[in-house]
């Protein structure tokens, strides 16, 4: 089985970005180094707010297209559910014992 990731990504300003990939860490990394043309390299989105885990790709897409669908006060809410700071999460990556989820 492979993995898939539901991910958020945002700016200083907290416009935040919502995608899906097979390899977290690659594609956080193609943020950061703004390698990935469109929204998030004209925003500025790099910062690792939130991501899900999942093991089938179907219900990874699904979950990307539920979040996207939401109003921006409900992604908000979900990424402060789990990281009240928006603390960048990408260090977590690396590094799972220094986060707590």
């Amino acid at each position: 089985m492979k993995d898939y990731y539901v991910y958020i990504v945002a700016n200083k300003s907290k416009v935040i970005y919502v995608g899906a990939t097979n390899n977290l860490t690659r594609r956080i990394f193609e943020h950061k180094q703004k390698l990935l043309p469109g929204f998030c390299k004209i925003y500025r989105c790099d910062c690792l707010v939130y991501y899900q885990h999942f093991r089938d790709v179907r219900f990874a897409i699904a979950r990307e297209k539920q979040i996207k669908g939401w109003r921006r006060q409900k992604k908000i809410t979900l990424i402060e559910l789990n990281n009240k700071n928006w603390r960048d999460l990408s260090e977590c990556l690396a590094h799972p014992s220094i986060c707590l989820k």
